[in-house]
């Protein structure tokens, strides 16, 4: 586990400036503390800071081929390393460590520029060329690392974050459009970055530069339109753990101590299940954390699995105080802005386990294959609601729910129906945006003191468009895997575990098993409105009772409360009238009517608070220069 960066100038006369590469690479020490390396040539440049995890001596980066043409450096892991590596050497390859990374050089001189099709992996990755002088980037096919690009003064510059791009000197202009998509998506979904002329790869990508020119294509994508329909639910729960299985045991190569996150619900859960068939459940380190606030805590039932399965369990009580200490931290390492609450306690959870392992496995993806979040559910009532009459919806529901009491209390009842009519008359890729995001365009014009133009949900349309092949359901999988699993959730774990230099393995998102599930019918996924019906289905006998089917709590943080409480000083300073008209970004006005409503108990404007809060905050550490 790394953090990468490179310079690449169009001149290949032009020297490279060492002194800058080593600022850009000096970002990112969090991710890789333990090792920093360098390759320089005629006017390209690579560098690295490494999490030593396997070959902890001779894993050193950049690494090269035998003769010295070909360079690489890799921020995650290469699973299927050692078979790949068995089949260079039948070919005539030499290797000269026992690392991962090592294998990169050498299959792209064997296959060529589809050589990120032949890994099993996580990974943001970089080959240079020297001889065609040409380089390849390529990203993960789930997007679990990050890769950000920009091309810029006859050179294209990269980096695992995008403080390192940054550090080459590029202006920060944000980007009108990408604001809006933040304050839609409370993040900012790839290609774009906050910044204009600043990229990102999107989730099995690759880039392809060649003499200044550059190319941009997928090498990968889930599959859809070939739908496995002969299969039974009982053949698919068997051949599901199968595969979990053989994920797990891939991830659990390591020369370091490796744990597992454990919230005790059923993604976790199995993870850890999927362990003990390949270790000793006395040797299966399980991390959890715990709250004082009863509607967020899970920690009886993480309890309950570590238990069950003899793990070696530890868990740390997190109170208000504590998680707000952690605030500015976040901050830091937030160098986009983001807006899922949930990454304070996440990072929470990987400051505890990196005091005692290195790598954490994790339940993360599983939601997303499954069907797991109420939206998935949501979308099934929408049928059933717009099928009401007009006037009873507009003159009769609405109102009503209008008057529901706001709670502070965890996805309250009157949150979900009130985001619930927010976007159940969208008929189209928004319709998810609004009930899992904060603002709608609607609301962005009476926000934002220059709006742009741009259709905000057009990345999400865009996905529905490719997933149009997808059946009764398996479409709108692919939308969130391609968007909130990718831009949200894996963005909030490679950042939080990054920050503290610890490496997250996330079993669920093999390729393997993402491309089997996505082929199985929906049905199997959501069965009428009960989520995850296949995964309960074929861990249900190997959980302790009561695990498989428990409702969904979510990793969140009480900040409807914490907003009029603790947080109450900071918000209403990053928000005030001043402040805010100063900066020239949002209406005073409109913002100020916002929190006046929020703190008087009229309305739960947490998630449109926060979001702005934590613009306001990446704007004071990151977006003024």
């Amino acid at each position: 586990m790394c953090g990468i960066c490179g310079i690449i100038h169009e001149d290949p006369s032009r020297p490279v400036d060492r002194d800058l590469l080593a600022r850009m690479n000096g970002t990112m020490r969090r991710r890789g503390p333990d090792d920093e390396g360098y390759y320089v040539g005629r006017g390209a440049a690579l560098a690295m800071h490494r999490l030593a995890i396997i070959d902890l001596a001779g894993g050193h980066q950049p690494i090269s081929s035998e003769d010295g043409s070909v360079w690489s450096v890799v921020n995650g892991e290469i699973y299927n390393y050692q078979s790949l590596k068995h089949e260079l050497i039948a070919k005539g390859h030499t290797f000269r460590t026992r690392s991962d990374s090592e294998v990169l050089p050498h299959l792209y001189q064997a296959v060529g520029e589809s050589f990120p099709e032949r890994l099993n992996g996580m990974f943001g990755l970089a080959v240079w060329d020297e001889r065609e002088r040409a380089l390849v980037l390529a990203r993960d096919r789930m997007g679990q690392k990050p890769l950000y690009w920009c091309k810029a003064r006859g050179s294209l510059i990269f980096g695992s974050e995008l403080k390192a791009v940054l550090a080459y000197g590029m202006e920060r202009r944000i980007d009108r459009c990408s604001l809006s998509k933040y304050l839609a998506h409370e993040y900012v979904p790839a290609p774009h970055t906050i910044f204009e002329g600043m990229r990102k790869l999107e989730p099995g990508q690759m880039l392809v530069w060649r003499d200044g020119n550059i190319s941009i294509r997928s090498y990968w994508n889930v599959p859809l339109g070939d739908e496995l329909c002969g299969i039974g639910e009982g053949e698919a729960a068997q051949e599901l753990l199968r595969l979990l299985s053989q994920s797990v045991k891939r991830r659990l190569i390591s020369d370091v101590p490796l744990g597992v996150f454990l919230s005790g619900g059923i993604d976790s859960s199995t993870i850890v299940a999927m362990m003990s068939r390949h270790m000793p459940p006395e040797e299966i380190k399980t991390f959890s954390i715990a709250f004082e606030e009863r509607s967020f805590d899970e920690s009886n039932y993480a309890r309950r699995v570590a238990r069950h399965f003899g793990t070696e369990h530890r868990e740390q009580l997190c109170t208000p105080r504590d998680l707000l200490d952690l605030m500015p931290e976040v901050a830091d390492i937030l160098d986009e802005p983001f807006a899922d609450a949930s990454i304070i306690p996440t990072y929470a959870l990987a400051k505890f386990t990196r005091r005692h392992v290195t790598v954490a496995l994790g339940g993360d993806g599983g939601d997303e294959l499954f069907a797991g979040y109420p939206t998935y559910q949501a979308e099934r009532a929408a049928r059933w609601y717009l099928g009401l009459p007009r006037a009873l919806r507009h003159a009769i529901i609405e109102p009503m729910a209008g008057m529901i009491p706001a709670s502070d209390e965890n996805i309250s009842f009157d949150f979900k129906v009130k985001q619930f009519l927010k976007g159940v008359e969208r008929l189209d890729a928004s319709r998810h945006i609004v009930w899992m995001g904060s603002f709608s365009d609607r609301e962005l014009g009476g926000l934002l003191v220059d709006p742009p133009s741009c259709d905000i949900y057009r990345d999400a349309k865009r996905h529905a468009l490719d997933a149009a092949p997808g059946k009764g359901g398996n479409d709108v999988l692919y939308g969130y895997m391609k968007m909130y699993l990718a831009e949200d959730i894996l963005t909030k774990v490679d950042r939080a575990s990054m920050g503290v230099s610890l490496e997250a393995r996330a079993p669920f998102l093999d390729h393997e098993v993402v491309e089997f599930v996505a082929r199985l019918p929906y049905r199997m996924k959501l069965r009428g409105f009960t989520m995850k019906h296949l995964l309960k289905r074929a861990v249900r006998d190997i959980l302790p009772r009561g695990i498989a089917g428990r409702a969904k709590k979510g990793f969140g943080v009480p900040v409807a409360k914490w907003i009029k409480g603790p947080l109450k000083g900071m918000t209403q300073d990053l928000l005030s009238e001043g402040r805010l008209a100063r900066d020239g970004i949002f209406q005073p006005a409109a913002v100020g009517r916002l929190l006046a409503d929020h703190l008087a108990g009229r309305a739960n404007n947490r998630k449109k608070l926060w979001t702005l809060i934590m613009f306001q905050k990446w704007l004071d550490r990151w977006g003024r220069g």
